[in-house]
């Protein structure tokens, strides 16, 4: 049915909740993706790491492991540009720079800074916009640094509590922060917002940490507790396990997107901003699920 992607298959010596310790030791990240593109129901599945208008990855580097997610705005498809093509084209480049080692670690701002800049710089012009949020674990040093623009996201989990998380950033209501790619008559007219304006932050990790990175098709149909309730499933840190935990958060909010008589996390934020909402809000998902665990090469 859907693709489900990880990379590497890591032996993960650590328990679930976290351990506070203080080592030698390099960390690594063991990942797992799932997600709904929000045309599943019509059979359209999008091929590599791309659900409908979301894109993501998850690389590797001697010195990182770097996730992203990224969130086509799908307005652009009354102007005849497929929302998709920005979000995958924004993360493959955003890999490939991994893979390239063209990175810091302790900057993922300029993961994300020189992969626009790319796509800017293209011969072909691509038209679009996207959200993106990037996930850097630096091995040696055990520390999380993350950029997020627009309302993507991320959580860390420990001893089942949320202990660090995004900021989400919005002009106004359902509108992000966004990268975009605007035709030059419409310059000045798109919304546009710098990549060096997403919000950045560094985290100290503990072996067992959960990270649950996804884009706003998740947090909009899903809250907290809904989501730590599914985490607190995830009993082993081998692949597969992860995998399952993955797709099982995927599919309940899949599930609630289209029950109308929820009320989700968005149709609350739409009540208070003054619209009688309710029910999920049907839109693409994207999770990827990781657990800190100790590097095995």
């Amino acid at each position: 049915m859907l693709s489900v992607l990880s990379y590497g298959r890591l032996v993960a010596r650590a328990v679930i909740g976290g351990l506070s310790q203080t080592d030698s030791r390099d960390y690594s990240l063991v990942s797992a993706s799932f997600g709904y593109g929000k045309d599943f129901r019509k059979g359209i599945f999008k091929k590599g790491m791309c659900y409908g208008d979301d894109a993501c990855f998850i690389a590797r580097h001697r010195s990182a492991d770097v996730l992203g997610v990224a969130d086509g705005v799908g307005g652009w498809r009354d102007y005849g540009v497929d929302p998709s093509q920005f979000s995958a084209t924004l993360m493959r480049t955003c890999e490939r720079l991994v893979k390239e080692g063209r990175f810091v670690p302790s900057n993922p701002v300029g993961i994300l800074t020189t992969s626009y800049y790319e796509l800017l710089q293209n011969k072909v012009p691509l038209l679009g916009s996207s959200t993106a949020c990037i996930v850097v674990l630096d091995r040696q040093s055990h520390r999380l640094h993350t950029a997020n623009l627009g309302d993507s996201g991320f959580l860390v989990v420990r001893g089942g509590e949320v202990v660090h998380r995004s900021d989400e950033q919005q002009h106004y209501f359902n509108t992000p922060f966004q990268l975009s790619i605007a035709p030059p008559e419409a310059e000045g007219s798109v919304l546009s917002d710098s990549p060096e304006a997403a919000d950045s932050s560094s985290f100290d990790v503990q072996l067992g940490d959960i990270i649950l990175t996804a884009t706003d098709g998740l947090f909009d149909n899903m809250p907290d507790y809904m989501i730590l309730q599914e985490l607190k499933k995830l009993k082993y840190t081998n692949y597969e396990s992860i995998q399952q935990t993955a797709k099982s958060i995927a599919e309940q909010a899949h599930v609630l997107a289209y029950d109308p008589n929820y009320m989700s996390p968005f149709a609350q934020f739409a009540n208070d901003n003054g619209l009688n909402v309710r029910g999920g809000k049907p839109d693409d998902i994207t999770v990827l699920l990781s657990i800190v665990a100790e590097y095995t090469d």
